[in-house]
């Protein structure tokens, strides 16, 4: 019998899980935004700087632009939506040179004057200085005059309009007519606007936002004057209709940072804070419950819209929400945020920065030490001893260095990636309400999708599904435990950069009956999976479904089966623990295997793994999403 109901495995390995529960819930259901930073928050972002934070960056306190952001909000909570920012729009005029730095603005003023002549006017003194296509009614003010100068206006809010009470519906309807005429808009505002300092002097302007160079002048005239008819036609009057180039952002923060780990000089602490396989994420709304994502997806060649699949209860914690599923379909459905590094991911990466130094700080003291006995150069000493002290220097010096990255890159992820906010990296569009025993093959049924926003994502520089193994496995550890045979070793090659591309499917036959050997030289399908809690890990499939009974686990009532996945050993720890559900699980060629949904154990420690099926997911995602395919990263030329 189907039931939308979690297993009780999933509570052994559900997600990054808080030490101790919060005293409040993060949201006030009433407000719905956020509560305000305790003071252990405020320490641990002011501890974690350092004195290069107070270098000026041209604000008006000496700090960074986003740390600064960052302080105010703090200081002054605000709502999710708040964190909308829209990015800037620059103005090139003839003969206007702003240095070799300059960069080619999004929208060209001269080529809207064309057409409507007020383009670089009407909005002008906006923070991002946002062209007009097009405005309907009377021309607003410009001087005139060879020294005249630009009016500085100012947007100001209009209260009391006959419209106010229908707009969400009217507003609806225009949404509707924009669409229907294929205009690439991405918001609209009702606002006035006013000469700064001074009173409102326009009309509401019901103020559309489109995608640069996407609106033509005889569009944009055709549809305002149906938008205006239309309106007119409720009753309405006293308003006008506005176009501007306007990009929506749905973050204030940096983008996820690009990764190489040859000529990145710590990679190991780039890693989490990069988009490769195994994505550190939770719920911002929730950051405490934390988890990893799975696998990139394309919605389909025609578009570029990125998925990135992970369980459901990741995505949705069951101990905050009801076990239902999610089908934002239309942009009216309420977002829900989700951020990479959720609270301790967050914590553990500042720390390993912190710990990082602190190894190279001890290791400098060494070398020192002997650099010391060993006294200065000296004429008629041992080549041995020269050597030895040119090596002792170059470790001391490379050290120097790298812990120079390591303070930059600590210095920046302190600042901007401090609140949630700064970290958002998509939304939810999809979640499967949880639930086992789904026929025909039993398995359970648990994942999500979150459409990334474009502007976290570096994409030039994305390596798509990869996973890094070479963070805590080395080249040599690798091939002796994943090849271990010497028929295997013979076409062995490690991956490229460490970095291990996810393609093709195991099929269910081969976790049954395996065609590598172990070290013992026994048949086993030997697997790896990067997560939050564990990193990098080795396990083996066991060849044979696991079964798990439920006893009504957040009304869970049930026998789910799953694959399950061992320790490769003793030696090297579980195979998962909490925080890792979402993983994917690759074989050694890259081959898919499944996604760890939860595990089991006597205590906190994890003696089995539980995957999904990665067949599952993928027939159920071409359900909703029928050509939809993994990302594929472009080969280089």
């Amino acid at each position: 019998m189907l039931t939308s109901t979690l297993p009780l495995h999933f509570s052994q390995l559900y997600h990054r899980l808080p030490t101790t529960p919060p005293r409040r819930p993060p949201y006030n259901k009433r407000s719905q935004g956020p509560q305000p930073v305790g003071l252990l928050d405020l320490s641990l972002l002011f501890s974690s700087l350092t004195a290069r934070s107070l270098v000026s960056h041209g604000t008006p306190f000496g700090l960074d632009e986003v740390f600064l952001e960052s302080c105010k909000e703090v200081l002054f909570p605000v709502s999710p939506l708040s964190t909308i920012a829209h990015a800037p729009i620059g103005y090139k005029f003839a003969g206007l040179n702003l240095g070799d730095d300059y960069d080619e603005p999004v929208s060209c003023a001269e080529r809207l004057s064309v057409f409507y002549p007020n383009a670089a006017y009407d909005f002008y003194g906006m923070p991002s200085g946002p062209l007009c296509v097009y405005k309907t009614g009377e021309a607003w003010p410009v001087r005139t005059g060879p020294e005249a100068q630009r009016i500085i206006r100012e947007a100001r809010g209009v209260h009391g309009h006959p419209m106010q009470s229908v707009w969400p519906q009217l507003g609806r309807r225009v949404c509707d007519m924009l669409d229907a005429n294929e205009v690439a808009w991405t918001s609209m505002d009702c606002l006035g606007f006013a000469e700064a300092g001074q009173e409102r002097f326009s009309p509401l302007l019901i103020w559309i936002g489109v995608e640069p160079r996407s609106l033509t002048f005889a569009l944009a005239n055709t549809v305002a004057n149906a938008i205006t008819f239309f309106i007119s036609s409720a009753g309405f009057n006293d308003f006008e209709i506005g176009f501007r180039e306007s990009v929506v952002f749905h973050s204030a923060g940096p983008k996820m940072l690009s990764f190489d780990p040859v000529n990145d000089p710590v990679p190991e602490l780039r890693e989490p804070l990069a988009p490769t396989l195994g994505l550190f994420i939770a719920p911002l709304k929730t950051p405490y419950y934390e988890g990893t994502g799975a696998l990139y997806f394309r919605e389909c060649g025609d578009n570029k819209r990125v998925f990135l699949l992970t369980c459901a209860h990741v995505a949705r914690p069951p101990p905050v929400h009801l076990n239902k599923g999610l089908v934002r379909t239309t942009k009216s459905n309420p977002r829900e945020k989700v951020i990479a590094l959720g609270s301790s991911a967050y914590t553990n990466t500042l720390m390993s920065m912190i710990r990082a130094i602190g190894r190279l700080v001890r290791s400098i003291r060494d070398w020192e030490t002997v650099l010391r006995k060993m006294g200065d150069f000296k004429e008629g000493e041992s080549t041995r001893v020269t050597e030895r002290r040119k090596d002792h220097l170059e470790l001391v010096a490379k050290a120097k260095a790298k812990i120079t990255e390591i303070d930059a890159l600590h210095n920046e992820v302190s600042k901007r990636w401090a609140i949630p906010h700064q970290r958002v990296i998509g939304e939810v569009v999809h979640i499967e309400p949880i639930a086992i025993n789904v026929p025909p093959e039993c398995f359970t049924s648990d994942w999500a999708l979150v459409e990334l926003y474009n502007g976290k994502f570096d994409w030039a520089t994305f390596g798509g599904n990869k996973i890094y193994i070479g963070g805590n496995i080395s080249s040599l550890e690798w091939g002796e435990t994943m090849f271990p045979a010497p028929e295997d070793q013979a076409d062995y090659e490690y991956p490229e950069n460490g970095l291990l591309q996810a393609c093709g499917v195991v099929q269910p036959e081969e976790i049954r009956t395996p065609k590598q050997l172990d070290a013992n030289g026994e048949e086993c399908l030997l697997v790896v999976k990067h997560g939050l809690t564990t990193g990098t890990t080795i396990g083996r499939v066991t060849g044979m479904e696991s079964f798990s009974h439920n006893f009504n686990e957040y009304g869970i009532k049930g026998i789910s089966m799953d694959i399950a996945v061992l320790a490769y050993g003793h030696a090297n720890g579980p195979f998962s623990a909490r925080g890792d559900s979402g993983s994917i699980v690759l074989d050694r060629k890259g081959r898919i295997v499944g996604m760890v949904n939860g595990g089991a154990g006597a205590a906190d420690r994890t003696d089995v793994t539980y995957l999904t099926p990665y067949s599952y997911p993928d027939q159920e995602i071409k359900k909703y999403f029928p050509k939809s395919f993994l990302y594929e990263t472009p080969s280089p030329r």
